[in-house]
């Protein structure tokens, strides 16, 4: 089996591939990826033997070069995006062109072809906000150009689930250590900045909910998902919902001395809460780990990696 990973030296790119790197059953992998964040840790860190391993660099709207690589796959995860967790209503142009016309192109030349399974992260940024908790069923109103271009990008996947088996994930916020980790999100950058700086910073009065997924998690869904009898379909996978001033409680616990910075404490930001999807979190295989232990893990990560420089 062959296999394509769009934006595959990202921060769940570079752990699938590492993950599927294990799977016999996997013959090929391409990762198709533009660096536009000049990320090479997976060629550097990742302790992959490149003998399954393909990089091609490349745009998701050069079309003439993804149809030729999507002719040649039999399994295509969509993980390319504009994702930048602090801009999320910047650029509005750059997200429309990747996050929906990209995949629109991608979904063009898997029609084309004969792939058997594609897999598309997408965000409960979809959703938007709201004061009540969010299941599968809901509505989507997303509040930022970033979820609307993810919803945008949804619905061209859409057209493939009469066709082949076609899975569009709703991620929740991914943390936990990783090879290509990104430290623009919450979780990754509360536990950095306490490590390092003593102190994070809070924005808001920080009651607002977030879904949370871990990184392990959401890479052992994408790897067992295209093995599994889960039909085509729309899945939220969001593991546990924290509000901020929680989490910041818990760092607490890891770094006592830790200082909290509240940026307009007035202000009440926006709150995605979000059920958890037994059905699709099932497929992980992990059971569900207790967010201490977690920050607890990232902290000794970060620790051991800094003293051994």
């Amino acid at each position: 089996m062959k296999v394509l990973i769009t934006g595959g030296a990202g921060y769940i790119g570079t752990q699938l591939a590492i993950e599927l790197n294990k799977n016999s059953n996997i013959s090929e992998i391409i990762i198709y990826d533009n660096l536009w964040k000049n990320n090479y840790n997976i060629f550097l860190h990742s302790q992959i033997k490149h003998k399954k391993i393909k990089f091609i660099q490349g745009e998701l709207l050069d079309s003439r070069k993804l149809q030729n690589i999507v002719s040649k796959v039999d399994v295509v995860y969509h993980l390319a995006a504009r994702v930048a967790a602090r801009l999320v209503n910047a650029s509005h142009h750059l997200y429309e062109q990747i996050n929906n016309w990209g995949t629109a192109e991608l979904v063009y030349a898997i029609e084309k072809s004969n792939v058997k399974k594609m897999v598309y992260m997408s965000s409960i940024a979809v959703y938007g906000d709201s004061d009540k908790i969010i299941d599968n069923k809901t509505i989507p109103m997303p509040r930022t150009y970033y979820g609307a271009s993810k919803l945008r990008g949804e619905e061209h996947v859409k057209r493939l689930f009469d066709k082949i088996d076609t899975y569009i994930i709703r991620s929740g916020n991914v943390y936990g250590y990783g090879v290509s980790m990104r430290m623009d999100t919450v979780i990754n950058k509360f536990v950095f900045d306490a490590t390092f700086l003593g102190k994070i910073k809070i924005l808001g009065n920080g009651k607002q909910k977030r879904g949370f997924i871990h990184i392990n998690k959401i890479t052992k869904i994408l790897e067992n998902i295209i093995s599994s009898d889960i039909k085509s379909g729309i899945y939220n996978a969001v593991e546990k919902n924290i509000d901020i001033i929680d989490l910041s409680t818990y760092l607490k616990e890891i770094f006592p001395d830790m200082e909290m910075l509240f940026v307009n404490q007035h202000l009440k930001l926006r709150n995605i809460e979000v059920k958890p999807d037994k059905q699709i979190l099932n497929i992980s295989g992990f059971a569900e780990q207790n967010i201490r232990t977690e920050l607890n893990d990232m902290y000794k990560h970060f620790f051991n990696s800094s003293v051994n420089l």
